[in-house]
């Protein structure tokens, strides 16, 4: 380990005997533990951590060289070392006039050229102009997609219902499952219905296969003539494009610089841009713009991505904790939680360093959670008495989209803020035994019942308020997490935008196929040979 890390080791040693509950009862906290970025408002008063903490996160920034892989990355340097790719997805929304370049090219011009494309398709769709082969105009668009094809649309979509103001439904199919695709269209008209089959090489198996079982759909229907105006695409091969009957000019591009998960900023957004139209969808761009402006710029104790990461690091290596809960205390953030597990684990779920060398600390927390105040009556048990720390983080606006005055929103913040207190405060024994004989119960019941109730406190959590969860809103939080994903990955010292992981399921796979369905025998181990051949006998029964 390296001096930076064995001093916060030993600090991290010193801290685990200190109270949170006397931390945050220190008047000038907020002075250091608060970051505000415009109307996003960063609360780190309920971390594990003191003024020590932070310098020491900080000289551990210096050492892993934070900075100096963010302007690497910025400059478009190949940071995706595997591939030998950069990570341009702070290209995609980029609002200003400044050139982003890879391999020594500006990739602004070719990045406006699929915005200005996308605009006019949603604006075609929007104004009836685009119709389908019968004349009629689109009233619903189904994205076919899987991964980060799928995730970051599926959130975003569900987050901004509230601009849901062109009246075009938005739907979305992941899952091979054919049950998925089955639901999905069970209620839609194929006349006014548009496919959306984003895939980067037009490959990809699930995507495919649930494709083609769409064009299936709209030939019975409508016949093989109406699949070019009932289907578009996002992808990078124009030519398995137009073998499956898409015109190439309704081919949206991307480009081998868009990791999939940080590829809703892309052509891959199409989806969101139809449903609360694309001057909306260019506010989500131009709030995440702000926060690469602010990790790029900002020096890196004020740095909010920088300072998020470093305390992700501190807990999962210094404290070992294994996992971190996201709730968002808002309906629409319902798929924020999958939508982060994919950024965070995906990306750093990894067991080896750039150098080919095993890792020496824990990489990725298992990032889960759900929507407020859902939890409270499910896994808030856990987070409360259970004998795991699990770090927290909450999200909450001042004001909701959906106006209201019987004070159910005033009961949802008020939720989301006594979550965040009670994790941190706890309550002890005697406070327990005090409440209990106050309410008259007799003191062998007391003993008996007040240990239960007891919870330990010292739960840190993090609370990101803002006014209300809107298109720039929505930008700023993903690109926040996107960069403080990146910065764990630099202080770990791995690649955080590979995925060789997912290889060699998908491999296993295609050579299982066959023999599930039924056209080859004795495939896999012995153990999925006994499988398939129950598979098989089960559907014989």
């Amino acid at each position: 380990m390296s001096d930076a890390w064995n001093a916060l080791a030993t600090h991290a040693d010193q801290l685990r005997s200190v109270s949170l509950a006397s931390l945050i009862d220190d008047p000038n906290r907020c002075d250091r533990f608060v970051r505000q970025l415009g109307e996003l408002h960063v609360d780190l008063t309920r971390h594990l951590a003191t003024n020590e903490t932070i310098d020491l996160l900080l000289s551990l920034a210096e050492e892993r060289s934070v900075t100096a892989m963010r302007d690497a990355m910025f400059a478009g340097e190949p940071v995706n070392t595997t591939e030998h790719r950069p990570a341009l997805h702070v290209a995609l929304r980029n609002t200003s006039d400044r050139p982003i370049l890879a391999e020594g090219h500006d990739v602004m011009p070719a990045v406006h050229a699929v915005l200005r494309k996308m605009r006019k398709f949603c604006n075609a769709i929007h104004d009836g102009t685009w119709t389908g082969a019968s004349g009629r105009r689109i009233d619903t668009v189904v994205n076919i997609g899987i991964g980060g094809s799928d995730l970051g649309p599926v959130m975003a979509t569900e987050a901004l219902r509230p601009w849901w103001s062109s009246g075009i439904r938005a739907r979305f199919v992941s899952n091979v499952d054919p049950s998925h695709l089955a639901d999905t269209t069970s209620d839609l008209d194929p006349a006014t219905t548009l496919f959306i089959i984003a895939s980067k090489t037009f490959g990809t198996q699930e995507t495919l296969a649930n494709a083609h079982a769409a064009r299936r759909w709209i030939v019975e229907a409508l016949g093989d003539e109406a699949v070019s105006r009932h289907f578009v695409a996002v992808s990078t091969n124009a030519e398995r494009v137009e073998n499956f009957g898409i015109d190439p000019e309704n081919m949206f591009e991307f480009w081998d610089w868009v990791g999939g998960r940080y590829s809703m900023w892309s052509a891959i957004g199409l989806s969101i841009a139809v449903a609360v139209g694309f001057d909306q969808f260019e506010r989500m761009l131009e709030g995440a713009h702000e926060i690469d402006c602010h990790f790029r710029d900002a020096p890196p104790a004020e740095n909010i991505p920088i300072v998020l990461g470093l305390l992700d690091c501190w807990y999962r290596d210094c404290w070992q904790c294994q996992s971190r809960a996201v709730l968002p205390y808002d309906q629409h953030l319902h798929r924020l939680p999958a939508y982060l597990q994919q950024l965070e684990m995906e990306s750093n779920g990894k067991r080896t360093r750039l150098d080919g060398s095993p890792t020496t600390h824990g990489t990725a927390f298992v990032v889960w959670g759900e929507p407020g105040t859902n939890g409270q009556h499910s896994f808030h048990q856990m987070l409360h008495q259970g004998t795991t720390m699990v770090p927290c983080d909450f999200f909450i606006a001042a004001e909701s989209c959906e106006p209201t005055e019987d004070g159910r929103y005033d009961m949802l913040v008020a939720n989301c803020l006594a979550q965040a207190e009670a994790l941190a405060r706890g309550r002890d024994l005697a406070q327990i035994e005090g409440a209990l004989r106050a309410s008259g119960m007799d003191e062998a019941d007391v003993a008996a019942l007040a240990p239960h109730k007891v919870m330990p406190g010292n739960r840190p959590s993090t609370t990101m308020l803002y006014k209300r969860l809107d298109p720039a809103t929505l930008g700023r939080l993903i690109a926040l997490h996107e960069h403080r994903v990146f910065v764990q990955g630099v202080i770990w010292g791995i690649d955080s935008f590979d995925q060789w992981g997912v290889e060699l399921g998908k491999h296993l796979a295609n050579e299982i196929l066959p023999s599930v369905a039924g056209t080859t025998s004795g495939s896999g181990d012995a153990t999925t040979q006994h499988l398939t051949a129950r598979v098989h006998a089960l559907r014989n029964e």
